[in-house]
């Protein structure tokens, strides 16, 4: 078998060939150990002939500390940088009302090779405020009073001639209470309105607007605001679940007013 002469190390050997791709697979260059490593591992290092430390792994191109042979002898290529493609279009907002937030992506063209430059963020994240058409019930302030202020009593001024005021059907809206003030512990009713508690809310013919609903009944997984109308300084937020049309809610629930 013919002979090979290899310079490796500042050294020159002569080596069968056998022995150099023995040498290759089993270090960097005349060294005995450890091998030619793939991605960062500070395990895969040598010794210079100035008695410093050098690596024989593919991120030592990218911290400049290979050993002087890694090329030739761990017969790496050259470094490849990662290469990513342009931004996408940002995201809707999470939140349809309000204070949310957006993001957007891209992805990866080229993936890094051989201690080449890593990829940089993939994602970006902001914040936004949406303002959807739907929002506008949102902004609303709910008035409310407790159901023993129902109105279902006979005007006794009202003339035989006079009409009577078209009725019109009932509909509850349920509401997971988020927030109270201290001022609501004054009164009674408004002392059972307390965190997480569901709500059943009535909007009734007297309260409905000319759209035949009433102000502040909420958006469905949006914090909205509601008052009580006889109880000054109580005020929170509550979050709609759910509604139901043509309905009556259990006593002691409120009024929309």
């Amino acid at each position: 078998m013919g002979a090979w002469g290899v310079a490796m190390c500042g050294y020159l050997a002569v080596w069968t060939w056998a022995a150099v791709t023995q040498q290759v697979q089993a270090g960097c260059g005349d060294r005995l150990s450890p091998s030619c490593c793939t991605g960062r591992n500070n395990e895969c290092f040598e010794y210079s002939r100035r008695r410093t430390v050098c690596y024989c792994d593919t991120y030592c191109q990218k911290t400049g500390d290979c050993c002087h042979d890694y090329q030739q002898v761990c017969q790496i290529s050259a470094a490849i940088d990662c290469v990513v493609g342009a931004w996408g279009a940002w995201s809707p907002c999470t939140s349809p009302c309000g204070v949310g937030s957006t993001e957007r992506s891209r992805q990866v063209s080229v993936p890094p090779r051989n201690g080449g430059t890593p990829c940089p963020d993939l994602k970006q994240r902001r914040g936004c405020f949406g303002n959807d058409a739907v929002c506008s019930p949102a902004k609303e302030v709910a008035k409310i009073l407790p159901d023993s202020f129902k109105r279902s009593f006979k005007d006794p001024w009202r003339r035989p001639h006079m009409l009577m005021k078209e009725e019109k059907a009932s509909y509850c809206v349920y509401l997971r209470l988020k927030q109270s003030s201290a001022a609501c512990k004054l009164k009674l009713w408004t002392a059972q309105l307390v965190r997480e508690r569901l709500v059943c809310a009535e909007c009734q013919s007297d309260a409905m607007s000319k759209t035949n609903r009433c102000g502040g009944d909420g958006i469905e997984a949006t914090r909205t605001f509601w008052a009580a109308a006889a109880v000054p300084g109580c005020h929170g937020s509550w979050v709609r679940e759910s509604s139901s049309e043509g309905c009556r809610c259990a006593p002691y629930s409120v009024l929309f007013v």
